[in-house]
C-alpha cells in the first residue's frame, strides 16, 4: 500500500515541473496593459459584442481567445499569495482600466447597431451566475496558474480563456447600459466579479501550494504593514468567494427543484400552469405559478404545496398568479401552453403508433404461408392429404415454464417412416426459420 502511494504521489506531483522566477516573471509582464495590448482589447470587445449580438457562439470563443483580460487577475492572485502590494496595485490598476475600456467599446456597439436583439439568448446567458459558473472560474483558474508555473508552456492558457469566459459578460454589462436596462448591467458585472474573484483564488491557493517566496523588504517595520494589509485582502477575498458560492448554490438547488415540481404538476384537474417565474432577493426565493382555467380549490393547493415540500422547499416559497387569462397576457403564455400540451398529445399517439407498427410487423414476420408450405410438402410427399400447422407453447408441468412451439397435424394416405418423418421435420423447421417444431401423423 505504501509502494502504491509513493507511486500516485510520484504521478500527481509537479513541484519538480515548476519553474517560479520564471512564472512570477512572466506573469508580470502580462499584467501591464499599454500599446497594442489596449487595441487588441477593443478589438476583441467589439468581436464578442457582435458574436453576442447575433447569438454566435463560435465569434464569442474567438473574442474570448483574442482577449487579454486574464493577465490583471492571474497577477492580483499572484501579488496576494506572495505579499507584493505593489504588483497588487498594478494588477487592481490594470484591471480597472481593462474594464472600463471594454464597457465603453461594447456600449459604443450597441449604441450604434442596427441589428435587433428580439431573442439575445447568449446576452441573456450571461446576467445569472450559476453554480457552473463557480465551478469553472475555479478550476480554470487552477489549471491557469499550473499551466504558467511549467517549464515547458502548452496551449491552456488559450482553453482557460474561453471556459472562464470573462469577455461576454462585460459585453452584456455594456448592452445593459446601452439600453438602460438595469438587470442586465448588474448581473453581467456580478458574473465577471465572481469568475474574476475565483480565479484569482484559486491562482493564490496554488502559488502557497507550490510554495513561490513571499517578497521580503529592507524595514521589518514595513513588512509587517504589508502582510498585515495583503491578509485583509486575503480575507475580504475569500470570504466573499465562500459567501457568493453558497449563494450560487441555494439559488441553483431552488431553480431545480422548481423545474421538477412545474414539470411534474403541469396538468391539473380543470386548470394547468402555462408559465412560471423564479425570483432570488437576497435570502428569500420565490417561485410564481402562472395558472390557467379554474381556480384552485383549496384541497388542490395543499397538493402542490405537498408535491413542493417533497422537493424539498417549503411552501412559503410558492406564489399562485390565477388571474392569468387571454386577454390581460396577450393569450400569448395560454396559446403557448396549449401548443405545448397538443405537442405532447402528438408525441404520445405517435409513440403509441410506432409500438403498434413495431407489433405489427413482428406479426407479419411470423405469418406462415399455408398454402405455399402445403404445395411443397405435396410435391415431396403425394400421399398428404391434409395438414395444419398451429402456433402453441410447450408447457413444463413440474415449474409451469414454457417455450413457443409450433405444431404440425399431418394426415397421410400412407402414414411415413420415423425417418421420412424426421426429415420432414427438418425441413420444414428450416422452411419456416423455427427451431422448434413437431410434426404429428393424425388417421
Amino acid at each position: 500500500m505504501s509502494k502504491f502511494y509513493d507511486q500516485l504521489k510520484d504521478i500527481a506531483n509537479f513541484s519538480e515541473h515548476t519553474d517560479i522566477p520564471g512564472t512570477i516573471e512572466s506573469i508580470k509582464k502580462n499584467i501591464d496593459f499599454k500599446g497594442p495590448n489596449v487595441w487588441i482589447l477593443a478589438f476583441a470587445v467589439i468581436v464578442a459584442s457582435v458574436g453576442l449580438n447575433v447569438n454566435s457562439t463560435p465569434v464569442i470563443i474567438g473574442a474570448m481567445l483574442i482577449s487579454p483580460l486574464m493577465g490583471p487577475i492571474i497577477g492580483a492572485g499572484l501579488s496576494v499569495g506572495i505579499n507584493d502590494s505593489q504588483l497588487l496595485k498594478r494588477s487592481l490598476r490594470n484591471l480597472a482600466i481593462m474594464v472600463i475600456i471594454s464597457l465603453i467599446a461594447s456600449t459604443a456597439y450597441f449604441a450604434l447597431s442596427p441589428l435587433s436583439l428580439d431573442e439575445p439568448t447568449e446576452l441573456l446567458a450571461r446576467t445569472r451566475p450559476t453554480i457552473y459558473d463557480v465551478f469553472i472560474a475555479f478550476f480554470g483558474g487552477l489549471a491557469g496558474i499550473v499551466e504558467g508555473s511549467r517549464k515547458e508552456k502548452g496551449t491552456v492558457i488559450a482553453g482557460v480563456a474561453i471556459a472562464t469566459a470573462l469577455m461576454p459578460p462585460l459585453c452584456t454589462a455594456g448592452y445593459g447600459i446601452a439600453s438602460l436596462n438595469l438587470s442586465f448591467f448588474a448581473g453581467a458585472i456580478y458574473l465577471f466579479f465572481i469568475n474574476s474573484l475565483f480565479i484569482a483564488l484559486a491562482t493564490l491557493l496554488m502559488v502557497r501550494y507550490l510554495k513561490f517566496p513571499f517578497v521580503e523588504f529592507a524595514d521589518p517595520a514595513r513588512q509587517r504593514r504589508v502582510r498585515r494589509t495583503i491578509s485583509i485582502v486575503a480575507l475580504l477575498m475569500i470570504i466573499p468567494s465562500i459567501y457568493t458560492a453558497v449563494v450560487v448554490i441555494r439559488e441553483n438547488t431552488f431553480n431545480v427543484a422548481a423545474k421538477r415540481f412545474v414539470n411534474e404538476n403541469k396538468s391539473l384537474e380543470n386548470s394547468y400552469i402555462y408559465d412560471y417565474t423564479v425570483t432570488h432577493s437576497g435570502k428569500t426565493s420565490i417561485l410564481e405559478l402562472s395558472l390557467a382555467g379554474e381556480k384552485l380549490s383549496e384541497s388542490q393547493r395543499e397538493l402542490l404545496y405537498a408535491s413542493l415540500e417533497k422537493h424539498g422547499v417549503s411552501r412559503s416559497h410558492l406564489v399562485f398568479k390565477e388571474s392569468a387569462t387571454a386577454e390581460n397576457d396577450k393569450g400569448e403564455g395560454i396559446f403557448r401552453s396549449i401548443l405545448e400540451r397538443n405537442d405532447l398529445e402528438i408525441k404520445k399517439r405517435e409513440e403509441m403508433i410506432r409500438t403498434m407498427e413495431n407489433e405489427l410487423k413482428l406479426f407479419k414476420s411470423k405469418e406462415i404461408p399455408y398454402r405455399q408450405i402445403a404445395e411443397e410438402i405435396l410435391a415431396q410427399h403425394p400421399g398428404m392429404t391434409s395438414f395444419s400447422i398451429s402456433r402453441g407453447a410447450n408447457v413444463n408441468l413440474k415449474d409451469f415454464n414454457s417455450v413457443e412451439q409450433i405444431v404440425v397435424l399431418a394426415s397421410w394416405s400412407q402414414r411415413l417412416s420415423d425417418s421420412e418423418l424426421d426429415k420432414l421435420e427438418k425441413w420444414l423447421s428450416v422452411r419456416l426459420n423455427e427451431k422448434r417444431l413437431k410434426v404429428v401423423q393424425v388417421k
